[in-house]
């Protein structure tokens, strides 16, 4: 008995499954389609991309330069030197020898308290002994008494001497103290306490002490005031 081959039956023929999007034969429809629009893509980033980088280098081109940093200029410290002395703090130039050549001849100045820096009304009397270019050949003083309030005054007018203060032997001028009557002589020193020799002496009058001696310094031709007697 001779075999037959089995009869397949139509109705149960096996069909390949279908991959959404590819056609028979592994193909995608449609062909070279979806590859060109990927190209197409690529394409349009690297536009973007050349299009931004063209704006920035030109942004960068146009922009002003970055200013300049702040230059730091050395300002030169003022150039103080040595101090100043004493003299060159003090008044300066309170008179000239020639305006004081003459014996009695006075001229009034302002002092500077270096410690306080009040001016305090002083003159500058030339003596007649003593030399017109030596410090020995003058008398400087404060002219605020050295107690109270009061404000003494050179008093050359003898016969004023005599009314005002019942001062009867001046025979040159003197120094009056108008609040107390007292008259200080420039051509007499006082021995004050401490051996300290002072010139003013009293030759009238209830004052404690002189009036305060003021130091001077001769420069050249110019007179200086120096310091004051503490």
């Amino acid at each position: 008995m001779t075999d037959q081959p089995p009869v397949q039956d139509e109705r149960f023929k096996a069909e390949m499954p279908q991959i959404p999007g590819v056609g028979p034969g592994g193909r995608r429809p449609g062909g070279m389609a979806a590859p060109l629009k990927i190209v197409g893509g690529l394409a349009a980033v690297i536009a973007v991309v050349v299009l931004v980088g063209s704006l920035v280098s030109r942004s960068k081109r146009n922009a002003p330069p970055p200013a300049d940093p702040l230059q730091q200029v050395e300002v030169p410290a003022p150039d103080l030197g040595n101090p100043p002395s004493q003299a060159a703090q003090a008044t300066k130039g309170i008179a000239s020898i020639e305006q004081m050549s003459k014996p009695w001849a006075s001229t009034q100045f302002d002092f500077k308290d270096p410690l306080t820096g009040e001016r305090i009304p002083s003159l500058l009397l030339r003596l007649p002994a003593g030399a017109a270019s030596q410090p020995a050949g003058y008398w400087a003083l404060s002219l605020k008494a050295p107690y109270g309030n009061c404000q003494l005054e050179l008093v050359s007018d003898l016969e004023k001497l005599k009314s005002d203060y019942g001062f009867r032997a001046a025979r040159h001028p003197m120094i009056g103290n108008p609040c107390s009557r007292t008259v200080f002589d420039p051509e007499k020193m006082a021995n004050l306490p401490g051996n300290v020799w002072v010139r003013g002496a009293i030759v009238q009058g209830s004052d404690l002490r002189p009036p305060l001696g003021i130091e001077i310094k001769i420069e050249g031709k110019d007179i200086f005031a120096v310091r004051m007697e503490l």
